[in-house]
Order: C-alpha cells, then sequence, then structure tokens
C-alpha cells in the first residue's frame, strides 16, 4: 500500500526548492557608454525626418516602387526571418526544461519459457504466456541554481539579437537599393553626355575630312579630331557595361532574375533628402548592429551563469503510474496498478577541469562581447560623422564642379568663335571640348555622390524609418509567443 498523499508531498517539496532556489552568475548590467555630446561638425539640421521614409523625398515613384519590392521579396531578408523563427524555437526549447516533462509508453510481451529452466515449468502448465505494460511518466528536473533560466536568458538575447540582424538587413538593403539606383541614373546621363559628345565629334571628324579633301586643313588636324572621337566612342560601352551591371544587382535585391530595371526621373531632377536632426546618443538607441551586439554580450553574460551552475548539484523527480498484467481482460483493473516516485541528487565531485574551463570560455566570450559591442559603439559614430562631413563637403564640391562647368562651356563657345574667324587654332577648340567633356562626366558623378552621401547619414544614423521598412517585410510566425512578448 502506498504512503498516502506522497505525490502532492513531493510536489509541495519540489515547488519549496524552487521558490528557495538561487540563480548563480552575474546579472546583466548595461555598459557605461561615453558619447560625444555632438558631431564633429555643425551642419544646417532639418526637422526630424529619421522616422520617415526619407527615400521617397527623392521624388522619384519607380525608387520608391524597387524598395518596396525588396522589401518583399529580398531573399536576404527571408533569410532573416528564418534566423529569428530558428532563435525563437531554442528558446521555447530551452524554456520548456523549467517544467515537469510528461510521456507514455505501451508495449505487449509474448514470452514462452523453458520447461526445464528454473524454475521448470511443468505439465499441464503452459509455458507461454502474455505481459501487457502501460504508463505514464513525468520527469521534472528542478533549477535549483539557475542553470535553466541562465540559458533562456542567453536564448531570449539570441532572439533579440536575431531580430536586430534582420532590421540590419533592412537598414542595408533600403540603403543599397538607393545608391544603386541613384548610380544607376548617373551612368545614364553620363551615357547621354558621351554618346552627344561622340555624335557631335563625329559630325566635326566628317566635316574635317571633307576641308582636309579640299586642302583646306591638314592630316594633323583630322587626326587631332578622330582622336577626340573615338575617346568618346570609348566611354559609351564603359558606361553600358556599368548600366548592365547595377542592373542586375538591384534585380537581385528585388528578388527576381538579372535583366533591364524602370526608369523614373533623371538624376538632375531628383530632390535632395533633408539632413536628418539627431544627437550621437539617439544613434546608441535604434542602430540595429549596436543594438544586435548588446544582445550578444546580454547571452554572452548569461552564458557564464549557465557555465557556474554546472559546479552545483541538480535536483530531479520522476513519477511513473502504470499496469502491468499478464491478461488484457484485467489490465486496467486496481490490481494491474504500479507506480513510483524518484527524487534524485547528481553533482560533480571531480571533472579534471570540465567545469572551470566552460566557466573560463564563457567568460571570455562575455568580454569578447563586450569589446566587440564597444568598438560597434565607435564604428557608427566614425560612420556618421564620415557620412555628415561627406554630405556637407560634397554639396560645396557639387557647387564648384557645377560652376566649373558653366566656365567651360563658355570656354568652348569663345574657342570655337575664334577658330571660326581664323584667329585660333583648332587645337584650342579640341583642348576645350575635351575639358568639357570630362567636366560634365565628373558633375553628373559629384551629384549622384552627393545624393550617396545623403544615403549613408540615413543609414549610419538608422531611425524610425528602419522599422517602418521592416514592417513591410515577410514577419517570422508564432515568434511573439515563443519569445513571451
Amino acid at each position: 500500500m502506498r504512503p498516502p498523499g506522497l505525490p502532492a508531498r513531493a510536489l509541495a517539496l519540489a515547488a519549496g526548492v524552487t521558490l528557495a532556489a538561487c540563480t548563480v552568475g552575474p546579472d546583466y548590467v548595461k555598459p557605461v557608454v561615453d558619447t560625444p555630446v555632438t558631431w564633429r561638425i555643425d551642419y544646417p539640421k532639418a526637422a526630424e525626418v529619421a522616422n520617415t521614409p526619407w527615400w521617397k523625398q527623392f521624388g522619384d515613384p519607380v525608387l520608391d516602387e524597387l524598395i518596396e519590392t525588396t522589401l518583399r521579396e529580398n531573399r536576404d531578408i527571408r533569410i532573416a526571418v528564418a534566423r529569428i523563427e530558428q532563435f525563437a524555437g531554442g528558446l521555447q526549447a530551452t524554456r520548456s526544461q523549467l517544467w515537469p516533462q510528461v510521456g507514455y509508453g505501451a508495449d505487449t510481451t509474448r514470452t514462452r519459457q523453458s520447461r526445464v529452466g528454473t524454475p521448470p515449468i511443468p505439465e499441464p502448465f503452459s509455458p507461454y504466456f502474455t505481459i501487457y505494460q502501460g504508463s505514464l511518466a513525468a520527469q521534472w528536473q528542478i533549477d535549483l541554481f539557475g542553470r535553466v533560466q541562465r540559458l533562456s536568458e542567453a536564448a531570449q538575447a539570441q532572439v533579440y539579437a536575431s531580430e536586430q540582424a534582420k532590421r540590419g538587413v533592412v537598414l542595408t538593403l533600403v540603403a543599397g537599393v538607393a545608391t544603386s539606383y541613384l548610380a544607376l541614373r548617373a551612368l545614364d546621363r553620363q551615357l547621354e553626355i558621351a554618346t552627344r559628345t561622340a555624335a557631335n565629334f563625329g559630325e566635326t571628324k566628317r566635316i574635317f575630312e571633307l576641308r582636309y579633301k579640299a586642302g583646306l586643313v591638314s592630316m594633323t588636324e583630322v587626326s587631332q579630331i578622330n582622336s577626340q572621337y573615338q575617346q568618346a566612342q570609348a566611354a559609351i560601352p564603359l558606361f553600358r557595361q556599368g548600366i548592365a551591371s547595377l542592373e542586375n544587382g538591384i534585380s537581385v535585391l528585388t528578388g527576381r532574375n538579372p535583366g533591364p530595371i524602370p526608369r523614373g526621373k533623371p538624376i538632375d531632377a531628383l530632390v535632395a533628402p533633408l539632413i536628418p536632426a539627431d544627437l550621437p546618443s539617439a544613434v546608441l538607441l535604434r542602430r540595429p548592429d549596436i543594438l544586435q551586439a548588446e544582445q550578444n554580450l546580454v547571452a554572452a553574460n548569461a552564458n557564464i551563469g549557465a557555465a557556474k551552475a554546472l559546479y552545483f548539484p541538480t535536483l530531479s523527480l520522476t513519477g511513473l503510474l502504470g499496469s502491468v498484467s499478464t491478461a488484457f481482460g484485467n489490465f486496467l483493473t486496481g490490481p494491474a496498478t504500479t507506480w513510483a516516485v524518484v527524487a534524485g541528487v547528481t553533482g560533480p565531485i571531480f571533472t579534471a577541469g570540465g567545469i572551470e574551463g566552460q566557466v573560463r570560455s564563457a567568460e571570455g566570450g562575455q568580454r569578447a562581447a563586450l569589446a566587440f559591442y564597444q568598438q560597434t559603439i565607435l564604428g557608427a559614430l566614425r560612420e556618421t560623422n564620415d557620412a555628415l562631413v561627406g554630405s556637407q563637403e560634397k554639396i560645396a564640391e557639387l557647387a564648384a564642379q557645377t560652376q566649373r562647368v558653366q566656365a567651360l562651356r563658355e570656354f568652348a563657345r569663345l574657342s570655337n568663335l575664334r577658330f571660326d574667324k581664323g584667329i585660333a587654332s583648332y587645337l584650342d577648340v579640341l583642348v576645350a571640348e575635351n575639358e568639357l567633356f570630362a567636366a560634365e562626366l565628373a558633375n553628373v558623378r559629384v551629384l549622384s555622390e552627393r545624393y550617396g552621401q545623403i544615403v549613408a547619414v540615413y543609414q549610419a544614423m538608422g531611425g524610425g524609418w528602419v522599422d517602418l521598412a521592416n514592417s513591410a517585410t515577410p514577419q517570422p510566425q508564432g515568434v511573439a509567443a515563443a519569445s513571451g512578448r
């Protein structure tokens, strides 16, 4: 006869032990970060635009559509979503160790015993018999010193880190599509300039060949013009190659096979977005890579406690309730009932430094994660400073380059007039037009870089726009429940 109330007393004991359990290892404390009060430069601050879809400020619907398609279809985002689900599943599996594990079993065994064995089975008794067994089993490993709790903290941090990794993918993709599209429109414009210039030089070459046949100019002048024409022609394949390469890259980012990309407004018709008005401390609160690095630090810190908990004993409770009978008719009757309750304690005595090695490894991982977190912050501040300086300086460079193009256009016009009047050689015209051709190409390049620096500012600062873009992407399934949110 079983002692009355034994399972109830065992559960009460387990509950009391659990409530009295302590969690070993260091609790996470957010590192103190020394951030500058302002950026290196004073720049004209716009209104708060970091929390808006800044790419729409360019005023190009095609760019907007490309980014929307990328957020829906990009494979890197889908990989990031799957990673979140993977870590959320790991968290759920880890947390399950805090609760009793219940299972069942059933089997039927048919046996023939020897008639001459020990003991022998005499006639007329049959040597054949069947045993029917069925049971419910429960096992509970009490988290006495918080090892599972620390492992759960680490798993939870990994879920959060994977979510920040996805935000980082979104940030990189939006900036990448915008930068690539701007570069594409710049190459389109440069191709137009090269094609137009080659056509003009080709017409001049035809006229001078006719003049040469009439004995009005020398072969030297014809060769100079032909060289100028070939220079413009040689630039065209280079721009076409760059255009095809960018189109292929944007296609892959949008989740499509490499191919042509639709065009919107020309690059000189786009509107430069405003620069967000934020301080360095705001960057630390929303950049995905910084938040991801901090969550990795949280996980590494929790792993120390999980490793130290191995020094302490483990308490487990096991219960079994079942039925065993040689006749199926009375298999589930009272006399066939069997049960058992087992409480066990296990702990290390000598591990040859095995646990110590795990603790040292976890502590080393925490120090590495801390240094990486600090380095990520420094990198973020540097990137933002670089982007802000670049954005400001590109404005000055673009203004100077635009004035240079205007001056060279006037120089080319005057050189052609002097040549037509016979007071200057065509060499002066060649010099002027060659410089104008190079300056026009450079002006488009600097304009593209000016827009690219603005994109870099938003990418470096992060902001609420990342969450807006992230909401338009595929979302992981079942993660909120698994992570306890």
